[in-house]
């Protein structure tokens, strides 16, 4: 049996665009509290806390989305190590990383691979599916989750269980994967008995880098070399581009989950949802008597089996049936819920005519709190308490800035002076100065420019410790600009 403490690790790096336009390529849905107060990538880390069974989890997730990994665990509370991929290339090379990560600094432990933007909405039955499947990694045995379906979902893959694995009834070792199916086929699994593939697996560390060794060896290799030429930035790994880019851009299914002889199922019996549409959203919200959903502001009158989410704007749908309506402050969808796989072609065509409102939303996130934009040279600026803007020089053009809420410690130009609710202050062009939250609640701040249009080339800097040993991380305010 192993004894060792589990090393939990998430993978945080994908896009989302399915459930756009909430989830876009700037804020994906893993970061986005879609489904309660948190985000689905909080949720996890709270869900792999049990320190008597867990330890520090390590978060791989790309460049673009490191302060957003960042600042969330520290809102949850959870010391993470995170790994920042160059570039996309599926999830085959980052489960190789861990492997190997994992392998250098505690050898033969067991790795719990999670997908950051799944819901799970029963924790004490995965944690004991996450026991159960524990016997059957010290046999030396890759263990993926399994659930009973519900329904012949086509947009799902499916395991065929085989014989018992362990004295646990609940751990089978797996006949065979298949893919998405036709929905014939979902129909026959359904009936035989076969299982959702849930995309979350456990397994040693050293086992896991001979079955790439084996089925995958090039995907292997361009990890090795990727963490052998990795950098250090403030205790983050930042793997080398060249050697990452190497691999061949695989999922960990179709490099070793499917050809390996070495794989059980633990068939759980926790509710689960990768959240991949919109209609897995509605499906696994509460329903009022129609059959409705409504998230934010939304509204459902006369209606039937609909979904409204609505961030900040009033969304009402009287007479509607199986619609998904979802409204931001920039971009409105409405779409009959049995055409919602069509909404990634939308998002694609957006991109391919430069819309910006297809990969980036209007409030730019940030480690101290968040930018957005309310109009041509206009900008709400709002900084957590205790958080920080590092020194940065204003360019091309003066700012003007209001204090509508809280009090400001400002250093333009060397001079420092408070600010507080209903002053203001003045940056001029090519002036350096810095922004900090003397107070206890969330510093707000009009921000409008003058002068000439122009790019900005304000001067960012950061601070930090060197080194990355997959020891315990503090929660700093890293001074991010635009």
């Amino acid at each position: 049996m192993v004894s060792a403490k589990i090393v939990p690790v998430l993978l945080a790096g994908g896009g989302g665009s399915r459930l756009w336009p909430v989830s876009r390529e700037s804020l994906p849905k893993q970061f986005q509290p879609l489904i309660g107060s948190l985000s689905t990538f909080q949720q996890t880390l709270q869900r792999v806390s049990d320190p008597e069974l867990f330890a520090d989890p390590i978060v791989i997730t790309s460049k673009a989305f490191e302060s957003f990994a960042s600042r969330q665990a520290g809102i949850v509370n959870r010391p993470v190590s995170l790994i920042l991929e160059p570039c996309r290339r599926d999830s085959a090379p980052a489960v190789a990383v861990a492997a190997l990560l994992v392998e250098h600094l505690r050898s033969g432990s067991p790795v719990l691979v999670l997908a950051a933007d799944h819901v799970i909405l029963d924790d004490a039955l995965f944690l004991d599916a996450v026991r159960s499947g524990l016997e059957a990694t010290g046999d030396g045995k890759i263990v993926v989750f399994g659930l009973p379906p519900t329904a012949p979902k086509t947009s799902f893959g499916y395991i065929r269980p085989g014989a018992l694995a362990g004295v646990n009834d609940d751990v089978r070792l797996v006949e065979a994967f298949f893919e998405k199916p036709k929905r014939e086929d979902a129909v026959a699994y359904l009936r035989d008995g076969y299982l959702w593939n849930s995309g979350n697996f456990l397994f040693r560390s050293d086992v896991m880098i001979g079955e790439f060794d084996t089925y995958a060896p090039d995907v292997l290799a361009a990890a090795r070399y990727s963490i052998a030429d990795a950098r250090s930035d403030r205790g983050i790994m930042h793997l080398d581009e060249t050697a990452f880019a190497a691999s061949p851009k695989i999922s960990i299914d179709y490099a070793v989950m499917q050809k390996s002889r070495n794989v059980a199922v633990v068939s759980g019996r926790f509710r689960w949802s990768d959240i991949g549409s919109w209609d897995a959203i509605w499906e696994i919200l509460p329903h009022d008597e129609n059959g409705n959903a409504a998230l934010g502001r939304g509204m459902a009158v006369e209606s039937h089996n609909c979904l409204v989410h609505s961030e900040g704007i009033l969304t009402t749908v009287i007479g509607g049936t199986d619609l998904v309506v979802v409204a931001t402050v920039d971009a409105v969808l409405v779409c009959p819920r049995e055409r919602i796989q069509e909404i990634k072609g939308v998002v694609e065509g957006l991109q391919a005519e430069g819309a910006r409102e297809a990969s980036l939303h209007r409030r730019d996130l940030q480690p101290w709190g968040y930018v957005e934009r309310l109009e041509e040279g206009v900008k709400r600026i709002v900084i957590d308490p205790a958080g920080a803007i590092a020194p940065r020089r204003q360019m091309h053009q003066a700012a003007h800035c209001i204090v509508l809420k809280g009090a400001a410690n400002t250093n333009v130009a060397g001079i420092e002076r408070t600010v507080r609710e209903g002053g203001s202050f003045h940056v001029p062009r090519a002036t350096m100065y810095q922004l900090s939250n003397l107070g206890k609640v969330p510093l707000e701040i009009i921000e409008v420019r003058t002068g000439s249009e122009s790019a900005e080339g304000n001067v960012l800097r950061r601070k930090g410790m060197n080194g990355w040993n997959g020891s315990k991380r503090t929660h700093s305010v890293a001074a991010v600009d635009r």
